[in-house]
């Protein structure tokens, strides 16, 4: 599977790593207010297209920290049909992963990039 690797200066590139249950487990631990673009400004295209049923868009991010999730929670049309928000008009993200640092060090990227 694809992820993205968020280098210490903020430089990323996208990897293959061989695991799919690379962001397995992970927790809440922080979350952002921005646009769908701005994150694929930052990160390029979701490395998933939501789980088909709470989530809509997802993005594996491995940075110095640890892994970091960047996905949408229950507000999307997966979840809730015709009344669920287009993923283009989601503007309340998760971030997952097992230590906080990693979900500041994505805030930091997104911040850097829009």
């Amino acid at each position: 599977m694809k992820i993205y690797l968020l280098g210490t200066k903020g430089e990323m590139s996208q990897v293959v790593v061989p695991d799919s249950n690379f962001s397995s487990g992970t927790c809440l631990q922080s979350r952002i207010d921005c646009t769908y673009s701005e994150l694929v400004k930052a990160f390029g295209e979701p490395t998933h297209k939501g789980d088909g049923y709470k989530t809509d868009a997802e993005w594996d991010i491995l940075t110095p920290f640890g892994v970091c999730t960047v996905y949408n929670y229950k507000d999307g049309q997966n979840y809730n049909g015709a009344n669920g928000l287009a993923v283009e008009d989601i503007t309340d993200w998760h971030l997952g992963g097992f230590d906080k640092r990693s979900a500041e060090a994505v805030v930091a990227r997104i911040r850097s990039t829009n």
